[in-house]
């Protein structure tokens, strides 16, 4: 099998090209067309200089070969004439002001400093030029939420100085905004640019986005996921984001236009689905075809370019569903669909199917004559067609006689304490404000129904090790049961840790490993499978290059499913040449508000968009045997304080919003794995969540496959105490592993499972259950099949080669005896940096290898080191914040060979090291003497790695 990198290039470049939203031209844009070909341009903005590809944290940190920004792109393009002399002075200021990228995790500055800018440059520039670009860029992610700040959701001083004179000396003046979340654009001074474009963050190839829409390369097809509001107190979650404690979700469904369409459409700045063109389009001659609530219903309408350039359209249909007993919000998203591209003059029938079920309304208590039931409300169901969420007309209208019954559920995850939750009002059919309810709720019930299905499970005998392998069950020869019954109760606790990161057991320097934990379940035949940070591509500590995609905003911002599906297979097979089974990734969580630092990994404000791009990057992944993993199970919208913080939230808003672009995900892409949250989810952590993690996914969803805990995570029971170390209550709740120990196989992280059995805080039938669900999301993974010899190997063909990191001549030797210490104080540990020792080893055997460090980070912050031996990468140690007190992290390592270069390369800020110790443990082979060259003559696969 052959991946072409130029193919994954293209597509990846396709995706960008679709995923920048055009939100105004004055005819300004394009630059370049038949009369035109070419251009003199002036780029302001430091960040023209230095692109943000993704947000931060594990869905950003990928290392790339290459990384294209927008001035790449400009200069690469020969249309292009970028002025020099403007350039030069921006160079010279990014010397003297070097980017700051803080100093380790979560530590980033959400803007760097603009450079000030003198009028007489701006219009020097302008005398020599046709237009202006100006670049935007802000940054967030992982632990770090955006703040309602200049610099952060606002703009900093001297971007507006900088955006104000740039349009009063030029005549065609374009802003483009390089961020992966909604910013602020209320300024007077964003009106005067005659066109601004969202360029979000598209990954190592981004900059290819901004050159190849501004000039008309591409006409633009991308469409907001989110609603731009004119003030940030217009979104109705404001006034409860952010709280350290508990978040009551108050808007309840009515998240982003969803609020605004009832009744608020003059607080929108750019409604959701919005996206401008350089040509128009007329959708007419739709059709619905309904005959009740229970069967698909079709829909069909006919899209004709009439403008002058060859273009996309998304095609958006949405209902108005009748008010009720439970209260609707004007328009709700059914379906979408993108055109191909249609030449001037020319048309496309457009066909969408849509389940009636994605509009169907959650009722808690029985109002409508179903309890905790999916049900269609009796009264008229309007169905409209348009280009956004204002922007839409009546097409058809179905009028559902008598209330109907779509599903019949129980009450799961509602809230245990009492809060309000707004509903609107209408004044003869017309929205005309909002009143507040009581939500209702439940009772703490998570354990009681835990135990009730315990009891239900049966338990396999155990038989001890019967010779059955796990390649006799994929057989055929033997059933799961019966190889299960050989797994003593240690083997039943191991194999619920994950271990990481950067674990020896699979590819260096990525997230962690599963399955086979210790040495009795590999001789089993239980393959370890090996899981690596995403969404945007592979995060590998050792400094191993992947490809660093566009963020999960901008694909969204695609309306094209088929294409995510397709960049998402060359991901696949990109994961198989790296031995990664399991991409952690996509997040489907939802932008609730637009200060949600994540908010770039995740898609959209809502639900059935972000399942469905979800379900389209599983059809790609799953072409080439691995998977992703979604996340973060649930309601993750917040980064602040989101390792304990509780999310109050009534049983209706959790399924019809929270929940649903997961269910689509399952249901429609055939999600296997799933990651929970850090917090927690109406009184208890995610991750010992019975009624979320089984009853909810398994149980009414069907979902065959594993879950795993953040990393670190906290577990209790509904309303308990937290633990890290109560991995009973995480498996009883169907959470299958916790990540991540450090070394699953000694327990390193003291976990309590075997002690439990004993007490009777979990049963041995929960235990085997658990490693079932385990081995047979494992038997469709490559770790198996590989060791099965049933995979192919993927060539990457026309990608650069990566380069040594390593000056051989700055290379400090020392000896190793049966100790040795090495002061490092003096040794940059800035990201990226790299300190390399000689060893002339007279004992070749087992070490003991401590690393002393100190870092100003917080305690979940992660600073990824790589151990490279001969240049090769041989294990990652993963530092955390110990918010400045000295630590020590300890490792074994087998050190084979008389002489080895080591290095350790600082894949983030964050850390530094005082020393390192090497201790000798047990030696393996004979000593050497002063001058011997003899080499071990024992069979090693590597000079120097973890054990």
């Amino acid at each position: 099998m052959v991946l072409h990198w130029e193919d994954y290039e293209r597509v990846a470049r396709e995706a960008i090209d679709e995923g920048c939203v055009l939100l105004k031209n004055d005819g300004v844009l394009p630059l370049l067309d038949d009369e035109k070909q070419d251009v003199r341009l002036s780029v302001f903005g430091r960040i023209s200089e230095y692109y943000y590809r993704s947000g931060s944290g594990s869905g950003g940190l990928v290392n790339v070969h290459k990384s294209v920004g927008i001035m790449d792109a400009l200069e690469e393009d020969s249309a292009v004439q970028v002025d020099r002399e403007l350039r030069e002075i921006y160079l010279k200021w990014c010397e003297e002001n070097p980017v700051d990228m803080g100093t380790g995790w979560a530590s980033e500055p959400l803007s760097q400093p603009e450079m000030p800018i003198d009028e007489e440059i701006v219009a020097g520039a302008a005398s020599r030029s046709d237009a202006a670009l100006i670049v935007v860029g802000r940054y967030a992610g992982e632990d770090r939420d955006c703040t309602d700040e200049p610099g952060a959701y606002q703009l900093l001083p001297e971007e507006v100085d900088l955006i104000q004179k740039v349009t009063a000396n030029f005549e065609k003046s374009i802003l483009v905004i390089n961020a992966g979340f909604v910013i602020d654009l209320s300024h007077e001074c964003i009106d005067q640019c005659d066109a601004i474009l969202y360029a979000w963050q598209g990954g190592m190839l981004g900059g290819y986005g901004v050159s190849d829409v501004i000039l008309g390369r591409v006409n633009p097809s991308g469409r907001l996921t989110d609603t731009i509001a004119k003030n940030i107190s217009d979104y109705p979650s404001n006034e409860n984001f952010g709280d350290v404690v508990k978040n009551y979700y108050k808007e309840d469904i009515y998240v982003g236009y969803r609020y605004f369409s009832c009744g608020e459409d003059d607080k929108v700045r750019y409604p959701f689905g919005f996206g401008l063109s350089y040509t128009s389009f007329d959708i007419s001659e739709a059709t619905l075809k309904v005959e009740n609530l229970k069967d698909d219903i079709e829909i069909q309408c006919k899209v004709k370019n009439t403008g002058e350039r060859a273009g996309k359209q998304v095609v958006q249909c949405y209902v108005k569903a009748p008010q009720g007993k439970l209260g609707k919000p004007a328009r709700a998203l059914i379906g979408y669909a993108k055109t191909e591209e249609i030449a001037p003059g020319q048309e496309e029938m457009v066909h969408i199917t849509v389940d009636p079920y994605v509009f169907a309304s959650y009722d808690e208590t029985g109002v409508s004559g179903y309890e905790s039931s999916y049900v269609h409300e009796a009264g008229e169901y309007v169905f409209y067609i348009g280009e956004n969420a204002i922007d839409n007309r009546k097409f058809g209208v179905f009028c559902n006689k008598e209330t109907t019954l779509v599903e019949k559920l129980r009450q799961e995850l509602a809230p245990i304490e009492e809060f309000q939750r707004i509903k609107p009002v209408l004044v003869d059919g017309i929205f005309s404000g909002w009143t507040r309810e009581n939500v209702p709720t439940g009772e703490p019930e998570d354990t009681k129904k835990r135990w009730e299905r315990a009891e239900k499970l049966t338990e396999i005998a155990y038989t001890g090790d019967k010779g059955i392998k796990l390649d006799d069950v994929a057989d055929g020869k033997n059933s799961i049961d019966e190889f299960i019954g050989q797994m003593s109760d240690e083997d039943l606790a191991c194999i619920a840790r994950g271990e990481g990161m950067g674990s020896p057991l699979v590819t260096p320097g990525t997230a962690s490993a599963y399955g086979g934990m210790n040495a009795h379940m590999r001789e089993l035949g239980i393959p370890c499978g090996c899981c690596s940070d995403g969404p945007s591509g592979m995060r590998i500590d050792s400094g191993s290059y992947a490809f660093s995609l566009p963020c999960g905003t901008m694909l969204a911002c695609t309306f094209n499913d088929e294409l995510v599906e397709k960049l998402y297979g060359y991901l696949g097979m990109e994961m198989l040449t790296k031995h990664v089974d399991n991409i952690l990734g996509p997040g489907v969580n939802i932008h609730r508000h637009p200060l949600n630092g994540r908010n770039f990994e995740y898609f959209s404000e809502d639900p059935l968009v972000s399942g469905k791009m979800a379900a389209a990057i599983y059809r790609g992944l799953h072409k080439y045997g691995v998977t992703g993993t979604i996340k973060h199970f649930a309601a993750n919208n917040q980064e602040k304080r989101r390792y304990d913080i509780d999310s109050v939230i009534s049983e209706r808003a959790v399924r019809e919003i929270y929940l649903r672009p997961y269910e689509i995900a399952v249901k429609q892409g055939g999600a296997d794995s799933v990651m929970t949250s850090y917090g927690k989810l109406n009184g208890g952590w995610t991750a010992g969540r019975f009624e979320l993690n089984t009853r909810v996914l398994r149980e009414e969803w069907g979902f065959k496959g594993i879950v795993m805990t953040d990393w670190a995570a906290s577990i209790s029971e509904q309303c308990g105490e937290p633990s890290k170390n109560n991995l009973h209550v995480m498996i009883g709740a169907g959470n299958n592993i916790y990540m991540v120990f450090s070394k699953a196989e000694i327990n390193s992280n003291h976990d309590t499972t075997v002690e439990e059995i004993e007490k009777g805080g979990i049963t041995r039938a929960e235990l085997q259950n658990n490693a079932r669900e385990i081995l047979l999301q494992l038997m469709d993974m490559p770790a198996f099949k590989r060791q099965r010899g049933e995979i192919d190997s993927v060539e990457i063909q026309g990608r650069v080669t990566e380069d040594e990191d390593l000056d051989w001549e700055d290379v400090q030797y020392y000896t190793l005896g049966d100790y040795l210490k090495i002061d490092l104080s003096d040794k940059s540990t800035d990201k990226g940096a790299s300190v390399s020792i000689g060893l002339e080893t007279e004992k070749t055997g087992l070490y003991k290898i401590v690393f002393n460090y100190v870092s100003d980070l917080g305690p979940l912050a992660q600073t990824p080191v790589t151990i490279f031996s001969q240049n090769m990468p041989r294990g990652v140690v993963t530092f955390f914040g110990t918010e400045g007190k000295h630590e020590s992290v300890e490792k074994t390592v087998n050190i084979v060979s008389r002489y080895s270069v080591d290095r350790f390369k600082f894949m983030q800020s964050g850390v530094k090291l005082d020393s390192i110790e090497l201790e000798l443990i047990e030696s393996i082979s004979h000593e050497f003497t002063v001058g011997d060259t003899e080499e071990s003559d024992k069979p090693v696969e590597s000079d120097y790695v973890f054990v």
